[in-house]
């Protein structure tokens, strides 16, 4: 029997992965059974069960995948240089993560996460890691700020990647569920809300 390949492996996996993320962005995690990820990926149980023990496992591949896939986008904003003006920094970042824009349902698949994430605790550490890297982003980005003269010198740069981070759920959600904000409005408010400070 010929060897597979760990570039077919690697092929097979990935396209389990997304085949279980369009049905969850479709239907969400508890709606979705192994065989709507079996139709959609055209794999045998077997094919899928050689690489994913349980649907657990497959909402935990998911979520890994969404967050590292947001990871270099939020970075290619927030570590430009020059540094950008924080609200020039913020809109970057939600233009860049739009889910109206965005060929794939990352950000829909990022909500129904944070929500598992409370209730599950494995896919809850996995998530807290996720989101640390990508607040750290934030922290870094706070950090060169303050070198460029973009905040006031002393500012504590943890608790304003905090806030920074926290801004962009605040974006996802109004986008996604009242779908009356974009990434333009919303760094035109954020420049309104700086300047009167």
């Amino acid at each position: 029997m010929p060897k597979v390949s760990q570039q077919h492996l690697d092929a097979r996996r990935a396209q389990i992965v997304e085949a279980a993320a369009r049905c969850f962005a479709r239907q969400g995690f508890h709606a979705t059974t192994v065989q709507d990820v079996l139709r959609e990926s055209g794999l045998s149980t077997g094919a899928v069960y050689r690489y994913f023990r349980s649907k657990g496992d497959l909402v935990s591949a998911v979520a890994e995948q969404s967050v590292a896939a947001a990871v270099p986008r939020l970075a290619e904003v927030l570590l430009a240089d020059p540094v950008p003006a924080p609200a020039d920094a913020i809109a970057g970042v939600v233009a860049a993560i739009d889910p109206f824009a965005a060929e794939d349902a990352a950000l829909r698949m990022a909500v129904q996460v944070w929500a598992e994430a409370l209730r599950d605790d494995d896919l809850g550490a996995l998530a807290r890691s996720g989101y640390r890297r990508v607040r750290g982003l934030f922290v870094n980005y706070a950090e060169r700020a303050v070198v460029a003269g973009l905040l006031p010198a002393g500012t504590d740069t943890v608790a304003a990647g905090q806030v920074y981070f926290g801004l962009v759920p605040g974006f996802i959600l109004q986008r996604l569920l009242l779908a009356d904000v974009d990434p333009a409005s919303y760094a035109n408010g954020l420049r309104a809300v700086l300047a009167g400070s």
